[in-house]
């Protein structure tokens, strides 16, 4: 383990109201002397929040210590180890988030000898060392970081908590009960019977079922970390970049009473109560297009339309000599079959009638019934309807995902452990029905109780090591 003492900000470059640093390893007291002078060193209390003004007392004349520069009023807590998160002293640190006083701190920090910059993913790699937590966990830290959805935090902190790790060791128990039993029929083949095979053939089946099962679970971080997709479209002039803005709550796209102001598809992100969403507003579909641009932005439309997890029509409830007929339940599902016979591909999964703020309502509620389909009375101006719109979408994006109760895994490391771990099992299957020499199977069995140890880190190399932490961010 490095000796040296880390230090690095928890929180991302930029203006913020509040930054925060961290201080891991041996110098964390020296740190505090540093910072905040002889009396904060000799009076320093673990897990005791601390508000006091840091200083920059290097600059020494004549032996003789200068009046200290200022750098800022901050709180900071000390974590003795190993109580902590790394398992060694650490010092967090919260100033203002101004860029210069976090540089400052930065510079009298690593001023001490023996500190440095921590590289990414220190903090989590000191930790797993120093049996803070284990190899499955320590991965698991990136996906609560990362995570887009309230599915995924779920299975992160699932993974984070020790879900997969109890797991994995209860397994590991299992055949290093059965691996110590082959190897005492090794070690006394002439005085022993010969051994029960079909009672360590059931056994080691029941290990091979949960093996498989854990795999199947797993879900790439691309497949997992893919963000829903919504588009919206319909004619030109329909109301989609306004409904586009107004669900933003900003002005992110041109909006003007022109037809086809929009040429290209435009994606924007929009949080939901389930998670992150990817929102495409398109160009508008008309019956022909005016010429070749548009011509092509309809295309593009329709390119993007055949990716969407959820199509969203959006129709001019004003336009009086349309399909629609605001005091029509008729005219509701007649403009509905409309858009169906226009364009056979394209089906919507919901439609949102625009512009109810230019029309009468023809009923208190907001959804509105008509043929088979549900669509929304929306008001881009007024916002009436737009909760029923994020709440429609909501339920079709993340359907059913604060329900689950199933454990994934997403490391790749850990899917080809568990293959191998597999492909053990299933050689010494084979060993016990067409071959059962006890030393060919205990061997196989060291193979599978070696991949399963490796998967919570038991079993690693310093090159596993590295290419994990690599990954993460300087600071975690």
């Amino acid at each position: 383990m490095d000796s040296q003492t880390i230090v690095a900000p928890m929180t991302p470059a930029g203006v913020s109201a509040i930054a925060a640093l961290r201080v891991s390893g041996s110098k964390v007291r020296e740190v505090v002397r540093l910072l905040f002078g002889e009396s904060a060193f000799k009076n320093l209390k673990p897990r005791e929040a601390k508000l006091a003004t840091a200083r920059d007392y290097r600059t020494v004349v004549n032996g003789e210590r200068k009046t200290a520069q200022i750098i800022d009023s901050l709180l900071y807590i000390f974590f003795e180890g190993p109580n902590s998160y790394t398992g060694e002293d650490v010092l967090e640190l919260y100033p203002h988030g101004n860029p210069i006083i976090v540089r400052e701190l930065l510079q009298v920090i690593k001023s001490v000898e023996g500190v440095r910059l921590a590289e990414p993913g220190e903090y989590t790699r000191r930790a797993f060392l120093n049996g803070r937590m284990d190899l499955v966990q320590a991965e698991s830290v990136a996906d609560v970081i990362h995570s887009a959805n309230r599915a995924e935090l779920k299975n992160a902190h699932r993974l984070l908590g020790g879900a997969l790790s109890k797991k994995v060791k209860t397994l590991t128990d299992q055949v290093m009960d059965i691996s110590a039993r082959l190897e005492l029929d090794v070690d006394f083949a002439e005085e022993e019977a010969d051994p029960d095979y079909a009672n360590w053939e059931k056994k080691i089946e029941a290990i091979r079922e949960s093996v498989e099962s854990i795999l199947k679970s797993f879900k790439g971080n691309a497949a997992v970390r893919r963000l829903p997709l919504a588009v919206l479209y319909g004619a030109p002039n329909a109301g989609k970049s306004s409904l586009v803005n107004a669900l933003l709550g900003e002005d992110r796209i041109l909006v003007s009473n022109i037809p086809g102001t929009t040429r290209d598809f435009v994606e924007v992100r929009l949080f939901l109560a389930g998670g992150e969403i990817r929102l495409v507003d398109t160009a508008g579909i008309a019956d022909k297009a005016t010429d070749a641009l548009d011509a092509l932005s309809m295309e593009k439309s329709k390119e993007i339309l055949a990716e969407a997890d959820m199509k969203i029509l959006v129709v001019d409830g004003s336009d009086k000599n349309g399909a629609f007929s605001s005091s029509s339940t008729e005219g509701r599902g007649s403009i509905i079959s409309c858009v169906r016979n226009s364009d056979e591909a394209i089906h919507p999964d919901l439609v949102v009638i625009s512009k109810s703020d230019l029309f009468d309502a023809p009923s208190s509620s907001n959804e509105v019934r008509g043929s088979s389909d549900v669509s929304l009375r929306i008001s881009s101006k007024t916002g009436e309807g737009l909760e029923s719109l994020t709440n429609a979408m909501n339920a079709r994006l993340f359907a059913n995902n604060d329900e689950s109760e199933d454990l994934w895994i997403t490391s790749e490391r850990e899917k080809t452990c568990l293959e191998e771990a597999l492909a053990g099992i299933d050689r010494t299957l084979s060993l016990i029905r067409t071959n059962p020499a006890v030393e060919l199977i205990a061997f196989e069995m060291q193979l599978v109780r070696r991949a399963l140890q490796s998967i919570t880190g038991e079993i690693s190399s310093e090159d596993v090591l590295q290419k994990i932490f690599a990954g993460f961010c300087i600071g975690k």
